[in-house]
């Protein structure tokens, strides 16, 4: 299963928040789960994510099909004046196309990959924040074990405490990420729900989380 802030650019691994905590051993088992995909799109942090990363996509669109219609432009322009030309001007029309050609894939790629970079530390942190408010709600509530739903086969909906990670979350009005960071420069790393996996270019459509929008 895959993380993304779409309802859709980005299957992600299973997350588990698992919480142990010190109590007699007869004390009543407390279970609960969350849903993290749906945490993740409806949070506010999450929210916001979307909607910069939607200008950031449509900024470099503009820019890429700006180019692209500069590489057609002098293609058209070899294709039907080339023949007519003195070969030194023909050359240099080529040479032209050529390097624009060679710009226009050299920034498809590279604004592909630093669009999948930013996404994956976007959501990371934001993953990692959640993870954070769960930790503290369950030790607050006295819960044995928080588990991500998509480890579940089934689970009674009062077992749902996802509302509430968002609520607290929301209501903390914090940068995004500021909170896993504080975790991890403090008490340490937990669970794997926190951990954002790492993914390359050609990942856009296979594992790590996303909050990509389409």
């Amino acid at each position: 299963m895959r993380h993304r802030l779409i309802v859709a650019v980005m299957p992600l691994a299973v997350m588990l928040l698992a919480m142990t905590m010190t109590a007699p051993a007869h004390a009543e088992l407390r279970l609960a789960f969350v849903d993290i995909q749906r945490a993740l799109n409806e949070c506010r942090a999450g929210r916001q994510a979307k909607t910069q990363f939607r200008g950031r996509v449509e900024r470099l669109q503009t820019q890429l099909q700006r180019e692209q219609d500069g590489v057609e432009s002098l293609k058209r322009e070899l294709e039907q004046k080339g023949a007519l030309m003195q070969p030194d001007q023909r050359q240099n029309l080529e040479d032209e196309y050529t390097k624009k050609l060679r710009q226009f894939q050299d920034d498809y790629k590279n604004s592909r990959d630093e669009l999948q970079q930013k996404d994956n530390q976007v959501t990371g942190a934001i993953v990692r924040d959640l993870a954070t408010v769960v930790r503290q709600l369950g030790e607050k509530n006295g819960y044995t074990m928080v588990m991500e739903k998509g480890t579940l086969l089934w689970a009674i909906p009062s077992a749902d405490i996802t509302d509430e990670v968002i609520r607290a979350y929301d209501a903390m009005k914090v940068k995004a990420g500021s909170l896993g960071a504080e975790e991890q420069s403090g008490a340490g790393r937990f669970g794997s729900a926190a951990e954002p996996r790492s993914s390359g270019p050609s990942s856009a459509g296979g594992g790590g989380r996303s909050t990509i929008a389409k």
